[in-house]
């Protein structure tokens, strides 16, 4: 089973700019990386009670007053600055934005790029962040989203595209151009949660949790037994077993003298590619990597370069 490397660029906060997000991205693409990915919001509140699922305390720790730069027009811009890596969304929020603009603009990007747009797609976690953008589709956000995945794969792939969903309708339009990659570019559903799972087992080509991010740990014995949800889910909605791919997204962080209690994906490159094949060995085919440590462009660079060298050649391909 070939195994894909992708790494997260700095689309928000003091690291956010075209320079870094041109180099880092041509250097990922240098280095053998298979994908680059950027993440999703179009506004900070100044003030959240929503439960950031990515911390400990569920505080979020982003500035309102830093840069967060669109997620597609990011990567529209990343299209013209290289030539084979794979551009994806980490993930896009989907209620977000109008779904028929969103589809047009993903298949622009997939035509304008040669077919390497990968649509990360997930539901969304901040209530203040919606009312800021004048939805009132938060607690409905995940019917929202599947009606809006849905309508996707009709625009994509139908030459007369008819929807008829609870949140979007649409007929007697002409949808023009249809992505590159057929029957549409990948939909690959972010989350950990149970309506994730299910989302990806009914309408996902991938499934993109976040592990090892308390309290989303995920570690080994826990992903195997989502996993296995996942099969059994996939099945059930009438597909093939296999027909979702998994992904595994998580920091790296080299440290050449880690202490007794390492965590996962840290400490020497053998420790980390150690860690990693036992997230192949359940069945991942694809990894998405920041690296935590490093708080410049060139240091991100440099732990790019790392891996590149010492860790990649560790993990067995196909």
């Amino acid at each position: 089973m070939a195994v894909t490397f992708g790494c997260s660029l700095p689309t928000a906060g003091a690291l956010a700019s075209p320079e870094n997000l041109r180099s880092l991205a041509q250097r990922a693409e240098d280095l053998g990386f298979d994908s680059v990915w950027v993440s999703d919001h179009v506004v900070v509140p100044r003030h959240v009670e929503s439960f950031y699922p990515y911390a400990p305390d569920g505080v979020p720790t982003f500035r309102p007053d830093l840069p967060y730069f669109e997620p597609l027009a990011a990567l529209n811009f990343l299209a013209g600055c290289t030539q084979r890596v794979r551009l994806g969304t980490h993930v896009l929020i989907l209620p977000y934005r109008n779904p028929v603009v969103t589809a047009k603009t993903l298949a622009t990007l997939d035509v304008l790029s040669g077919g390497r747009v990968i649509l990360g797609a997930g539901v969304g976690w901040m209530e203040e962040e919606f009312l800021a953008l004048g939805l009132d589709t938060y607690h409905q956000r995940g019917a929202v989203t599947d009606d809006y995945i849905r309508l996707f794969k009709e625009l994509w792939t139908k030459d007369e595209p008819e929807f008829h969903g609870e949140h979007y309708q649409v007929s007697g339009i002409g949808f023009e151009p249809k992505p590159v990659q057929k029957p549409h570019l990948p939909i690959w559903i972010g989350g950990h949660t149970g309506p994730a799972i299910r989302r990806a087992a009914q309408l996902g080509d991938g499934w993109m949790p976040i592990g090892l991010r308390p309290p989303a740990i995920l570690e080994p014995e826990e992903l195997a037994v989502k996993i296995a949800r996942l099969r059994t889910l996939t099945v059930r909605a009438g597909r093939p077993e296999n027909a979702v791919a998994v992904c595994f997204s998580t920091g790296v962080t080299f440290n050449d003298t880690p202490g007794p209690s390492r965590q996962l994906v840290t400490g020497r490159p053998e420790q980390i590619a150690a860690d990693l094949r036992q997230y192949q060995d359940l069945g991942v085919e694809n990894f998405i990597f920041n690296f935590p440590g490093a708080d410049s462009a060139a240091g991100i660079q440099e732990s790019m370069e790392r891996f590149s060298r010492e860790v990649m050649p560790l993990i067995p391909q196909g």
